[in-house]
């Protein structure tokens, strides 16, 4: 399964519409918050995750206590900074993932926020686009074959080999 997944031209193909679903996903939710007539503050929803966190079912057990530890004791009080990343982030997730540039680095970053959006206790379509970007990553360099990554990837790979032989990594690496 993962050789096909990572290596079949029709898992290409199948994981270019999946990319380009997910891509969109995320380009018109960072657009929509970096476009709104109102400026995005994320003060009312952390906020809201610090008051009512995820709980462990019949009790009161915090589950994710340390995400609501960094939300409270970082996130709100650095609010400004997180205005900012949540919808740049979310929009260049999806322009990563729609024209198919550093695909896994874009996948990754969006499964970190849909991660983080369900540790503060919003489902939507995070599981959904969770589910999807698992089959990106795993793919790898399949993902974005039908992409820039196609055109830039070896130049990266050839840029990294390099830098590996300057600090005599390479061979350590092997």
């Amino acid at each position: 399964m993962m050789n096909w997944l990572r290596g079949n031209n029709y898992a290409a193909i199948l994981l270019t519409i999946i990319r380009l679903y997910v891509g969109w996903e995320w380009a018109v939710a960072g657009w929509h918050k970096i476009t709104g007539e109102k400026a995005f503050d994320a003060t009312g929803y952390l906020k809201g995750a610090i008051a009512k966190p995820v709980l462990e079912s019949g009790t009161t057990d915090l589950v994710y206590a340390n995400y609501v530890a960094f939300l409270k004791n970082f996130a709100l009080p650095h609010i400004g900074w997180f205005n900012v990343l949540v919808p740049w982030g979310e929009l260049l997730v999806g322009i990563g993932l729609l024209i198919g540039a550093l695909t896994t680095a874009a996948v990754f970053f969006g499964l970190l926020m849909n991660f983080m959006y369900m540790f503060a206790g919003t489902v939507s379509s995070n599981p959904w686009l969770v589910l999807l970007s698992f089959f990106i990553i795993a793919a790898g360099a399949n993902a974005g074959k039908f992409g820039v990554d196609h055109l830039i990837l070896p130049y990266l790979h050839k840029w990294f080999d390099k830098l590996l032989e300057r600090f005599h990594l390479k061979a350590k690496l092997r």
